[in-house]
């Protein structure tokens, strides 16, 4: 367990300790709870990875000769 020090303002922390106070509480165990919550969320980059691998399995497999041609990919096609 680590112990951490945070500097906030006056208002701040009376405010935190009102709404620790009414949650029967501490503001050190709701900043720990904020904390951990902020750690278990997955961050911008993992989410990203994570759409690109759903993405890539659905689209399976590619093969260049499954193009369409010129010109059927530009509405010439006879």
């Amino acid at each position: 367990m680590k112990n951490i020090t945070v500097s906030v303002d006056d208002e701040v922390y009376r405010r935190a300790r009102v709404k620790a106070a009414e949650q029967d509480t501490s503001v050190s165990a709701l900043v720990a709870r904020f904390l951990a919550e902020l750690a278990a969320d997955e961050s911008h980059v993992e989410r990203l990875k994570r759409e690109e691998r759903a993405l890539r399995a659905r689209i399976g497999t590619f093969r260049a000769g499954d193009r369409l041609s010129r010109e059927d990919a530009h509405g010439r096609g006879a």
